[in-house]
């Protein structure tokens, strides 16, 4: 086999065309080159969605569905009456298609006149709102992480063969893995860029998304809705940080090693934020085949300066070594260099190519569904990671998937 670099894509157009189902990329990235136009355009059938979750993903992703052009944004459900209210007032949703409450995902599926969903929940609502909109026949556009346990994993993976069965689309939205860079770069590696393969590491270093938790906890932070609302500093909700955020960098990691790991150890706790019960740091080695080992860090505090920021994983090898940053710069050193370039933008980027691709995989009626996998098994790399911080033992992936008990939701709230 000659090496990658000996491969050269004439441009990002050639690359875009060489990407096939059967690549590590998934199939969304070939809408980049059909009829269907990530930045709008003439489509000659709307699909109708509705939005679970109108917080702020939600309302983020929202304008981006009306720009493509392919979608009518027709219904939004969320327990909260004020944000449901504020989105559908910013998006002119009638008051009859908005639905309040715990079970107003179902209403919107049941009575909304939707062909899809969006579901942007707090992550321990996923596997039931996504299983119950695959079961009512509608495609499935799903946030990550997917869940916040092992059941909910299994159950993701079910609904997703479920949606296969049916025909139907459902797509997990990880930005990175629709990046042409990124693609490009791992795919290589995959091919030999690296030689043989020494060690990795990622880390995700960031300051606290959730500052804002304190005024919402108020003076009774065990108020069932007040946590609801801070739902990103409760463990259940999130599944803590290397679940919730982290899974960004892990995904990649788990992309790059394109296999389970056999076991991690590592340790986490709660030193510098004072608010909700999520850790505020973890540390993480994960073991894999052949002796190769990664090594993961990450944090939600303030580091006054320090550097390394933000999101990034690096794979050494004998010939080359990979690094790959989110928003950032994606080349290969070594043997068989490759530039790559800047990610810069893919936070919006990424959400653009995903929704174009749902689109164009519904119009095709392709239920292949390939970003299903490869999600499930990041996720439970998070909480392999997870459970290994936790106990502070060794963990297997064995023992992990052995392991079924799911999380359960301590809070009463209304329906």
């Amino acid at each position: 086999m000659k090496p990658p670099s000996e491969f050269p894509l004439n441009s990002r157009r050639d690359f875009l065309k060489k990407v096939t189902l059967a690549s590590t990329a998934p199939a969304i990235l070939s809408s980049r080159t059909s009829g269907a136009s990530p930045g709008g355009g003439k489509h000659t059938k709307k699909i109708r969605i509705g939005l679970i979750g109108c917080g702020g993903r939600g309302t983020f992703l929202t304008p981006l569905f009306q720009e493509h052009g392919g979608y009518e944004i027709v219904a939004g459900a969320d327990y909260f009456q004020d944000r449901l209210d504020d989105w559908s007032g910013r998006f002119g949703i009638p008051n009859d298609k908005c639905y309040v409450g715990l079970k107003g995902y179902q209403r919107l599926i049941d009575e909304g006149g939707v062909d899809a969903v969006i579901i942007k929940s707090p992550p321990y609502f996923h596997p039931e709102q996504a299983e119950y909109a695959v079961k009512a026949g509608k495609h499935v556009y799903l946030a990550k992480p997917i869940a916040v346990d092992v059941p909910g994993c299994l159950s993701v993976e079910q609904s997703g063969a479920l949606a296969t069965a049916k025909g139907l689309t459902y797509l997990v939205d990880f930005q990175t893995r629709v990046e042409p860079h990124f693609v490009e770069a791992i795919r290589r590696v995959h091919a030999g860029a690296l030689g043989t393969w020494s060690f990795g590491e990622g880390f995700y270093h960031a300051e606290d998304p959730f500052g804002f938790a304190p005024d919402v906890l108020g003076p009774d932070p065990e108020d069932p809705e007040r946590k609801l609302r801070a739902w990103g500093v409760d463990q259940v909700l999130s599944g803590d940080i290397i679940t919730e955020q982290n899974i960004h960098t892990l995904d990649v990691m788990s992309w790059i090693m394109n296999e389970a790991p056999i076991s991690a150890s590592g340790s986490c706790n709660q030193k510098i934020r004072p608010w909700g019960n999520c850790h505020d740091h973890f540390s993480v080695i994960y073991n894999y085949s052949n002796g190769v080992d990664v090594s993961f860090t990450s944090r939600q505090f303030a580091a006054h300066g320090s550097k390394p920021e933000g999101i990034k994983n690096r794979m050494f090898g004998e010939d080359g070594v990979l690094e790959a940053e989110y928003a950032g710069q994606v080349l290969l050193r070594g043997k068989h260099f490759y530039r790559g370039g800047d990610s810069a933008g893919l936070y919006k980027n990424g959400a653009v190519w995903n929704i174009a691709g749902f689109y164009d995989a519904v119009m095709r009626g392709d239920a292949s569904n390939p970003t299903v996998g490869p999600s499930v098994r990041s996720n439970l790399v998070t909480i392999l990671g997870r459970e290994a911080a936790y106990s502070g033992k060794i963990v297997t992936w064995e023992a992990m998937m052995a392991k079924r008990d799911p999380w359960k939701l301590d809070l009463e709230l209304r329906g």
